[in-house]
């Protein structure tokens, strides 16, 4: 078997088997790495970051304190903010950012069992498209395998949180107006429908940063598979 080189990673099959490889350096052939060791360390990868993320961001300031994942005001309440501000409102509009949060880090634990299903699950296919799509792979496969479920899950937690929020039954019935006439998206004009999605797009981001951060240092996860797999690829 003769060794080769790609442009660029790859997962691809060659007569049943696979060939993993990073840029212009030497590739894994098959008589070096089998297509189930492959697989295997990229779901253990992945697994280990859902983990990961889901543990930073399931608990308190895992949103909150986080400023690449935080949940800002919708949009229409960012355009209003100074004017409110000016009219005694910061303290409701705190509350409503914290609120947010608050339920998004509370929701987020309850992604585990259908994440690691999806990890569990993922197929060769699935593979490929994760090891030589970009930076954003990881993220889409997330999000075409769960973001519908998750969604159903997390909303009915969001909702118990930002209904008691005066501020925010007050902009759904606003926002709800506007959506009516055409001039907003409809998941916009739900606040728990919005920290819903913006708490999934944070999960997604932080699993997607995990899952690279191994890649990149395969050695220090202590897995002799993950340190043979990715720092092959290094």
């Amino acid at each position: 078997m003769h060794r080769r080189k790609f442009s660029s990673l790859a997962l691809t099959a060659l007569g049943g088997g696979l060939v993993l490889s990073w840029g212009p350096a030497q590739a894994l052939t098959l008589a070096d790495l089998s297509q189930a060791e492959a697989i295997k360390a990229l779901k253990l990868a992945l697994e280990r970051g859902a983990r990961s993320a889901i543990g930073q961001l399931g608990q308190a300031n895992g949103f909150l304190g986080n400023d690449k994942v935080r949940i800002p005001l919708p949009r229409q309440l960012q355009d209003a903010e100074p004017t409110l501000r000016r009219f005694g409102q910061g303290g409701r509009l705190d509350e409503l950012v914290t609120t947010m949060n608050r339920a998004a880090e509370e929701a987020v634990p309850m992604a585990q069992d259908l994440m690691l299903a999806a990890v569990r699950g993922m197929t060769v296919a699935d593979g490929k498209k994760i090891l030589d799509g970009g930076d954003t792979s990881v993220t889409s496969f997330f999000a075409e395998k769960t973001r519908a479920p998750l969604g159903q899950k997390f909303l009915p937690v969001v909702t118990r949180s930002t209904e008691k929020v005066g501020l925010a039954g007050q902009y759904n019935q606003i926002a709800g107006r506007a959506a009516d006439m055409g001039l907003l998206r409809r998941d916009d004009a739900s606040i728990e429908r919005y920290v819903t999605g913006k708490a999934l797009d944070g999960l997604y981001l932080v699993i997607g940063d995990e899952e690279r951060k191994i890649r990149s240092d395969p050695v220090g996860t202590g897995s002799a598979l993950l340190s043979k797999v990715f720092g092959a690829l290094k």
